[in-house]
């Protein structure tokens, strides 16, 4: 199951829908969310507690790979625009201005130098408030192929039952979005296009690399001339990428099951979030945390038995 079986990224009469009881109530102001704004700024304020919430998980991330933030805003983009706009603002540009300039995304995060808090993490990312939003379809499609693709992947069978498809799906996808002068010509949407590339290489690279699968190989981003970045990797990169690629899904293999965005795995033990383990496949970094290893991973949130309704209500 998906973050997309809990608030589908679908309007229902018009509005949101949570599909669970209470999902994210603990995020909202009097602990629920009975509003469509409140439904949005519960997903995003979780999204960056989870990533961002506290020092250590801050400066670990964002060491890593700050291009988190990029997923977040996808979503978040992706999921005002199903709205209609009202009025000469885009959704996410007052969504902004009324949400996210307030206390909670302000709040001050001790022991961190490089980023005060979550609104100057978005402040790096403005330029999602006045996305067109044709385009910021386009790259929410492909980031939920990727998606797909990374909580589908059974290491334990080698076994990935809509992996091809979403693949050729994917790169279809990049493709179009590489021969769009409106994205190509902005440099930030280039850099954007060029992450998704990337963690699709790395996805590419591991299962290509199985043995049970290498007579059916998924297919490569060509390299080409207007490409938002050319995806060139040295020998010693591959093999250092590989190395600790191999080492994460021989790890965590046992664990899986919701997704929730790109790359997270929980392991929960009495409805408690103890022993928390992190897929990374992107870009590794460890830290312990309650004297386990974490491996961050942007995106896509695995739990393994998690009441996901209980526990998120429990946290603020």
């Amino acid at each position: 199951m998906s973050i997309w079986d809990f608030f589908p990224d679908t309007l229902e009469k018009g509005e949101y829908k949570f599909n669970e009881k209470n999902f994210l109530d603990g995020y909202c102001d009097s602990n629920i969310c009975d509003t469509d704004l409140a439904k949005i700024n519960g997903g995003c304020l979780y999204l960056f507690n989870k990533f961002f919430g506290t020092s250590q998980l801050f400066k670990s991330v964002a060491n890593s790979n700050i291009n988190i933030v990029e997923y977040i805003m996808i979503w978040l983009t992706y999921m005002l625009n199903l709205k209609n706009q009202v009025g000469n603002k885009t959704n996410p540009k007052f969504f902004y201005e009324t949400t996210i300039d307030n206390d909670k995304y302000k709040n001050y995060i001790p022991d961190v130098t490089e980023y005060k808090n979550y609104k100057e993490l978005i402040d790096k990312k403005t330029y999602f408030l006045d996305m067109d939003r044709n385009i910021i379809s386009k790259f929410y499609e492909a980031f939920k192929l990727l998606c797909e693709m990374y909580a589908e992947f059974d290491d334990n069978t080698q076994y990935c039952a809509n992996c091809s498809k979403n693949a050729n799906n994917f790169v279809n996808k990049y493709r179009e979005m590489n021969e769009n002068s409106d994205i190509t010509n902005n440099s930030s949407y280039k850099q954007l296009l060029s992450t998704l590339s990337k963690d699709y290489n790395n996805f590419m690279n591991k299962y290509n690399n199985n043995q049970y699968l290498k007579s059916s190989p998924l297919p490569t981003i060509e390299k080409t001339e207007n490409s938002a970045h050319k995806i060139v990797q040295s020998s010693e990169d591959t093999s250092s990428s590989s190395s600790v690629t191999n080492k994460l899904f021989t790890v965590l293999s046992i664990f899986g099951a919701i997704a929730f965005f790109l790359g997270i795995s929980y392991k929960v033990n009495n409805m408690e979030l103890k022993n928390i383990t992190f897929k990374y496949y992107f870009n590794y970094t460890y830290v312990n945390v309650n004297k386990k290893i974490v491996c961050f991973l942007p995106f896509y949130i695995s739990i393994h038995y998690l009441d996901f309704g209980n526990d998120l209500k429990n946290n603020k």
